[in-house]
């Protein structure tokens, strides 16, 4: 068990970044975490890790007032000694625990700091202080950093490292502490409030808009009094248009400069409770759908002064905000080494959340190259945004770029660096219809056919991938399984010695992962077909951590049953124990008796593989397909696939009902089995 304290040294640190950062580190490799914040006041951090990580344990130990009472009737030894018993019960139900500091609410800091310290110190938890880079001066931060670690190492505390938060960019710290430090650059989509948080402050109601659009960063104000020209000449990307609500012209003019490309504003405030005509409504909708329009009671001069100072937070209900926010500390905080200096050992139960992190993890070492053909659908521009924001991948969408760019600001993604592709217009297309020509001549494909092949974006997009200019391709969000992989058959084809290509799904449960095959592709694979489907499943299942054990399922186990079907699996697992003589294969077997160690003691005693199977070979397409939704819907297992094996390089295909969260998993596994192509 280790527990883990966040310690700030002041006020205005951005500590949430690092509270954040840490659970999900602890999320990684464990699977019982727990928040506890010692006291509470008012809404806090905690509410945005039970939301997103579900921690197995959550508590405060006592609110601020309670705190205050227990202080000021029975001392400070009194609260201390409560706060450790909450800690204590707490624990028992986790692997890790993070504890969430001190907020800073009173003036007399060095109490509170010392407060922190003793409960640190009470808890037996190592603290990680975070300093907030108030100064402009590489010196001073470095001072601050010194400080923070001097003050909690002084006061009987294990510190494991000190973070300088909110530091300017390019600027190089070097505080000089014998502890790992780290700087983590000022980000000002972080510190930059949304139109939901300004509509919050200001007490304003969205009378346009949809809700899309309240998740805007919004990185700067213009306040619109002037005529026409003047504002267009002024208005900035990102800014929030402060103007009279009898202004309609202005509204009108923000929303034409976002139509035209020319300036996205992050949205309009329009004050002293006026609302735009119904007609002018009418043409702002048609000109900028998602532009938010709020509509605040007071003068523009009350609403500005309440905006003035006004910052970003992280939230439950803003996750883009907290994708920047993970990936800015994963880019800048030494994660493994952190990992390292906590002790964390990953646990042997895997979890969906930690199968899914890993994936992550994974990805982002080595970052490889994915085309996302279908950019042109809400879904996986949304993934996408997640993907770049955390730094997993290098992408490349294929669509119409005008259409593509014009999604991307209605959604108010951030897709800026990605490139998108037209393969109608491509000056790629050319070079890639003479590539498909040549490949597909004995079919007799002419240079005037291929050149409209090559326009289809999973047809550019695999030979994107053909010709080394990405490193994988997923489709399928809205495209037939047949679509995505069709080209992948006719451009990429299978590893040499592989005779099909087939399918898994990873399949979550709570407590561990298994892997099905194939439910997706092969309707009714024969006894060869069969072993492939099985040694290529287990090959996956390795890659990505899972030790194989197959079970090659029938409705039969051992000998007891006969007939066409089980005869058929009987033959395949004996060509898998021919082929790969290493690998632990039992078959015919019964679903029960492959996952039940009690079931496998009656049906199939003595076998390494029965009640222990890792990896189940499904006999056809209907037993499998049936078998893994029904254990997804009815088991609340987390499916992620289908992940399709055989092909020289990764391509993988979506079910048209993908999630975005299935879309950011399978970009992931598909980067992953890039690695291993390269390899």
């Amino acid at each position: 068990m280790r527990s883990i304290y966040v310690a700030g040294l002041g006020p205005g640190d951005g500590r949430q970044i690092v509270e954040l950062g840490v659970m999900e580190l602890l999320t990684r490799r464990v699977g019982r975490t727990g928040v506890f914040r010692p006291i509470a006041r008012g809404t806090h951090a905690s509410e945005l890790l039970q939301e997103r990580y579900r921690p197995a344990a959550a508590a405060i130990g006592v609110t601020a007032e309670d705190a205050a009472e227990i202080y000021a009737r029975r001392g400070a030894e009194e609260l201390i000694a409560r706060l450790v018993s909450r800690f204590h019960t707490l624990e028992r139900e986790c692997d890790a625990l993070l504890v969430l500091g001190s907020s800073f609410a009173t003036d007399d800091l060095p109490r509170e700091l010392a407060f922190n310290a003793r409960l640190a110190a009470e808890f037996g938890a190592p603290v990680i202080v975070v300093v907030g880079a108030h100064a402009d001066a590489a010196g001073e931060i470095a001072r601050e950093m010194r400080t923070g670690y001097q003050v909690f190492s002084d006061l009987g505390c294990t510190v494991l490292a000190v973070i300088a938060n909110r530091v300017p960019p390019g600027m190089t710290v070097e505080p000089d502490v014998p502890v790992p430090c780290y700087v983590i650059p000022e980000h000002p989509a972080l510190s930059a409030p949304t139109v939901g948080q300004v509509a919050r402050a200001v007490q304003a109601k969205q009378i346009m808009g949809d809700d899309e659009g309240l998740l805007r960063d919004v990185t700067g104000f213009v306040f619109g009094g002037a005529t026409l020209p003047v504002l267009l000449e002024h208005l900035m990307e990102g800014a929030l248009l402060l103007t009279p609500g009898d202004r309609s012209d202005l509204l009108l003019a923000a929303a034409a400069a976002e139509a035209a490309g020319t300036a996205r504003t992050s949205g309009v405030v329009l004050s002293l409770g006026e609302e735009p005509t119904e007609a002018v409504r009418t043409l702002v909708s048609r000109l900028a759908p998602g532009l938010p329009v709020l509509s605040a009671a007071e003068g523009s001069f009350a609403v500005a002064t309440t905006l003035a100072g006004l910052e970003g937070r992280l939230a439950a209900e803003n996750p883009r905000k907290i994708e920047t926010a993970l990936g800015h500390f994963d880019a800048h905080v030494d994660t493994a080494g952190l990992a390292d200096r906590i002790e964390l050992t990953r646990s042997e139960r895997v979890t969906p959340m930690m199968f899914e992190h890993t994936l992550l993890e994974r990805a982002r070492a080595d970052r490889r190259h994915i085309v996302l053909p279908e950019g042109e659908e809400d879904r996986i521009l949304r993934a996408a945004d997640v993907l770049a924001r955390r730094g997993i991948v290098d992408l490349t969408l294929l669509g119409r770029e005008e259409v593509v760019r014009r999604r991307i600001a209605d959604l108010g993604l951030d897709l800026a660096g990605v490139p998108v592709i037209d393969p109608l217009t491509s000056p790629l297309r050319e070079s890639f219809a003479e590539e498909y020509a040549r490949l597909r001549a004995h079919k007799g494909i002419t240079m005037e056919r291929a050149r409209d092949v090559v326009t289809d974006v999973n047809f550019f997009g695999t030979m994107l991938l053909h010709t080394g200019r990405v490193d994988g391709m997923v489709s399928g969000a809205a495209h037939t399984t047949a679509a995505t992989i069709l080209p992948a058959f006719q451009i990429v084809r299978t590893v040499p010695g592989t005779s099909i290509v087939s399918s898994v799904f990873f399949m979550c449960l709570a407590d561990k992962v298994l892997v099905y095959g194939d439910c997706a592709i092969n309707p009714d694979p024969d006894a060869a077909q069969l072993a492939d489907i099985a040694i290529s499943s287990a090959r996956t299942a390795e890659r990505f951590g899972v030790e194989p054990r197959v079970a090659m399922l029938s409705y039969s186990t051992g000998t007891s049953g006969h007939g066409a079907d089980v005869d058929k699996v009987r033959q395949a697992t004996a060509m898998v124990a021919e082929r790969a003589p290493g690998l632990l294969v039992a078959g015919p077997i019964q679903y029960d008796a492959a996952v039940d160690p009690r079931v496998a003691a009656a049906k199939l005693p003595g076998s390494q593989v029965a009640g222990r199977a890792t990896v189940l070979v499904f006999p056809d397409l209907n037993t499998g397909n049936n078998t893994y939704k029904a254990v997804q819907r009815s088991a609340g297992a987390v499916a992620i696939g289908p992940v399709l094996q055989g092909l020289r390089k990764p391509v993988n295909d979506l079910s048209r009902g993908a999630l975005v969260t299935d879309i950011v998993s399978t970009v992931a596994i598909t980067a992953i089995q890039a690695q291993e192509t390269a390899r």
